[in-house]
């Protein structure tokens, strides 16, 4: 659906190019914004590879395991039926800690891990568990203290304060957070009742 969203705009915007007679507008801008879309992506990339260098350092060094400890009371509330040892929890407490330094990237794998291993402790494999519905909703709306990307992607195209958004991101993942985990809670009691 959003493909052909973004065709429909596209194909509009060079039908009224042609038609005002302005398509050398267009290719100016299709090289311009090509070029600058290059110097977004690199600058992204150097700033990517920054903090999942210190999201390693901060693996290796020992302090991952303090936002562990951290979030295992959490991660024990919200996931009840996974045993306190499992790689699943490992997993699921590995994502929570990247997911609250900003570092999508790096939650990735952990979250892929934590959904193999909360599959193995499924016990109907084709419907999706509780838990791995409430892990899903934890990741996708998770807590973010220090929101990297978007520090970088500010960053990148030139904002002045790219860390001013900090704030609101806190607030607006923090509340994000609440009404997924509320939202899971009402869901599972009404598919309970069904």
């Amino acid at each position: 659906m959003v493909n052909l969203i973004w065709f429909g705009m596209i194909f509009s915007g060079l039908v009224v190019a042609a038609l005002t007679g302005r398509v050398d507008a267009v290719t100016g801008a299709v090289f311009s914004s090509a070029e600058k879309a290059v110097g977004i992506a690199f600058s992204l990339v150097s700033v990517m590879t920054f903090w999942l260098g210190m999201m390693k350092l901060i693996e290796k060094s020992g302090m991952i395991r303090w936002f562990v400890c951290i979030l295992r009371p959490l991660a024990n509330l919200l996931f009840p039926r996974v045993p306190k040892n499992h790689p699943a929890m490992h997993a699921i407490l590995m994502n929570m800690s990247a997911n609250l330094l900003g570092m999508g990237n790096a939650a990735t794998p952990f979250g892929l891990k934590a959904m193999q291993e909360l599959q193995t402790l499924n016990g109907n494999r084709t419907v999706a568990s509780d838990e791995m519905c409430t892990f899903l909703a934890v990741n996708t709306s998770s807590l973010t203290l220090v929101p990297t990307t978007v520090v970088a992607l500010r960053a990148a195209t030139g904002s002045l304060n790219p860390t001013e958004i900090v704030g609101t991101t806190v607030l607006a993942t923090l509340v994000a957070a609440v009404v997924a985990v509320t939202a899971d809670r009402i869901l599972r009691r009404f598919s309970y009742r069904r």
